[in-house]
């Protein structure tokens, strides 16, 4: 008898639907698998003989042929077992073959019987939907973060026994229901008002965050650049459904979204230490899965001690901090992972950390322009603001100012200016208006103008940069509630990409 059931695979960001074709007839017993199959998927006929045995269920001696098409996409990994045991169910005549003709089956079987959960079933569940299907059979753990795609039932599976009584009794079908979305607070353990003084790191901060303008800190060491860093997902705007739902495909493709979860409600924070390489940060692999500057799509991408990061890792971001997605090329294949996150960087101005205190540092120049050389100036452009750190007096360590909700407020209020700006269009931040359209949305005073040019000639800072100091002043004057842009928005914009200029000099390129 033959049978025929649906599957899905992942590739890249995307999945593909796999049509299992399962043929059994007469002949020496014996399991085959074709269709450009990867190790452990091939494995599946000797994980699912085995599971169907201890499920209770007989398979005759009989010669079974089972094809994974289309033929000339690799499969790989564990998810195609549960669709090679329904096949076989199905084609042994266990049950209906009209219940599975829209459906989607995957999920790794155990050797008892039992199912286990996939990476990527978010992504599977958007494809199964949009290829008119109606149903999608998942393990259990998996069923919640299906059930939040809409347009789709997604059923949960315990074994393959269970998978068989659903086949055969459409009432067994329930599906998974997501709960409801709400743009609840979640309990924060930091908060800003721990920080003392550092009223221009704060300010910075709260600017870059309004806009999800790029942010690099240069300072001493200990002056609370990475307690300002790790507070910053405190005062991001909240994730909007939408978000959410990019967020957590991307997690749930990664393997990384929590078991039993559905949607990640706070924006990400990733943080990864300086020995990461370059393939840790842009994804990696065969068939390659998210990196780090993926895993921060929708939030921040802390880069701490930022010259210790291998040179080739950082020139890696270069084009993600530009062009907000990333594409992989492998044995000929594209693979676009989005990349569109606020990258914030600290570091010390020195190897000692004292420049340009002479007093202390005991740094030779040639020391420090070498250090400061490992960060390049293409890099350094793409950093919309960059703030000087200095040591907070003993009288300021008691000052705690603003708490994290209060800045929070002003943040998501200029937020919402924007998306009332862009709407209609695929722009949603300050720090995403593209070159074309800075006139339309960015508009000056006659002495902002001139201010502005005065700034190009005289501090040689690139196009880049320019677009930049009218992007981060375009979000001052939407804090301020200003719709033109004017003299003093553009002055604060300037102060914030002066220490780059002092420390780095020189002309920009790249």
């Amino acid at each position: 008898m033959y049978s025929k059931v649906y599957s899905a695979a992942l590739a890249g960001m995307d999945s593909f639907l796999v049509q299992v074709e399962t043929d059994v007839s007469d002949g020496l017993p014996h399991v085959e698998m074709v269709g450009a199959l990867s190790p452990e998927t091939r494995e599946a006929r000797e994980r699912v003989r085995t599971a169907l045995k201890n499920a209770g269920i007989r398979i005759p001696p009989k010669r079974i042929t089972i094809s994974l098409s289309p033929a000339g996409r690799r499969k790989e990994g564990a998810g195609f077992d549960l669709a090679v045991a329904a096949g076989i169910l199905l084609a042994l005549g266990l049950a209906p073959g009209e219940r599975a003709a829209d459906a989607v089956i995957a999920g790794e079987v155990c050797l008892d019987g039992t199912v286990r959960g996939i990476r990527g079933v978010m992504a599977m569940a958007c494809q199964a939907r949009d290829a008119g299907m109606r149903r999608l059979f998942v393990a259990r753990e998996n069923a919640m973060e299906g059930a939040v795609i809409e347009g789709i039932q997604v059923i949960p599976v315990d074994s393959v026994a269970g998978l068989l009584a659903m086949l055969r009794d459409e009432a067994l079908c329930v599906p998974a229901v997501s709960p409801p979305w709400t743009e609840e607070d979640l309990p924060e353990t930091v908060d800003f008002c721990q920080i003392g003084g550092q009223a221009d790191l704060k300010r910075a901060a709260e600017v870059a965050c309004a806009g999800m303008h790029n942010l690099l800190m240069v300072g001493v060491a200990g002056a609370g650049k990475s307690m300002v860093a790790k507070r910053i997902p405190t005062i991001l705007p909240r994730l909007s459904k939408e978000e959410s739902i990019a967020v957590s495909t991307i997690y749930s493709i990664g393997g990384y979204l929590p078991a039993g979860g559905s949607l990640i409600r706070s924006r990400p924070f990733r943080s990864p230490h300086h020995t990461v390489t370059a393939a840790g940060l842009a994804g990696g692999g065969r068939i390659p899965r998210p990196g780090e500057i993926s895993l921060a799509h929708g939030g921040v991408l802390f880069l701490d001690e930022l010259p210790e990061f291998r040179v080739e890792a950082l020139e890696t971001l270069r084009q993600p901090m530009e062009d907000r997605k990333l594409v992989l090329v492998r044995a000929g294949v594209s693979y676009e992972f989005p990349a569109d996150c606020m990258v914030v960087a600290a570091m010390n101005p020195c190897r000692c950390g004292f420049y340009p205190d002479r007093n202390r540092c005991r740094c030779t120049e040639t020391e420090v322009r070498r250090y400061l050389g490992r960060i390049s100036r293409p890099f350094l452009d793409r950093m919309d603001i960059c703030a000087e750190v200095e040591k907070a007096s003993y009288g300021e360590l008691g000052e705690g100012g603003e708490t994290s909700a209060q800045i929070r407020r002003r943040v998501e209020r200029t937020a919402q200016i924007q998306k009332e700006r862009f709407r209609g269009t695929r722009i949603r931040f300050n720090g995403r208006i593209p070159a074309s359209l800075l006139e339309r949305y960015c508009p000056l005073t006659p002495r902002a103008e001139e201010l502005l040019r005065q700034v190009y000639e005289r501090l040689v800072t690139s196009t880049r940069g320019l677009h930049s100091l009218r992007r981060v002043a375009r979000t001052i004057a939407d804090l301020e509630g200003r719709e033109i842009i004017g003299y003093e928005q553009i002055s604060e914009a300037v102060f914030y990409r002066g220490p780059g200029e002092y420390l780095w000099g020189g002309e920009q390129d790249g």
